[in-house]
């Protein structure tokens, strides 16, 4: 009984370390435009983006857009600067 009980914690553990380490999902904003991504980037300081976790929201007077777009950059005004 005791090996069933520390098999199940053993593969709960697991689940739950290898859960932790996929996901890394973050809101990115730069301005009032923001957008998801799955990476952990350094953006550079010139950039001026703020990064938040993905359960973020804005505050009810806040007003932000989302404009999506793969690959690692960010967006400044309405160009995607790729890095």
């Amino acid at each position: 009984m005791l090996k069933k009980i520390l098999s199940a914690a053993a593969v709960g553990t697991g689940v739950l370390v290898m859960s932790t380490f996929t996901a890394s999902a973050a809101i990115v904003c730069q301005g009032h435009t923001c957008w998801h991504t799955h990476e952990a980037y350094d953006f550079p300081h010139e950039a001026g983006v703020v990064v938040h976790e993905d359960n973020w929201h804005w505050g009810p007077r806040e007003k932000f857009a989302f404009r999506e777009h793969e690959g690692r950059g960010y967006w400044h005004g309405r160009k995607w600067v790729a890095w």
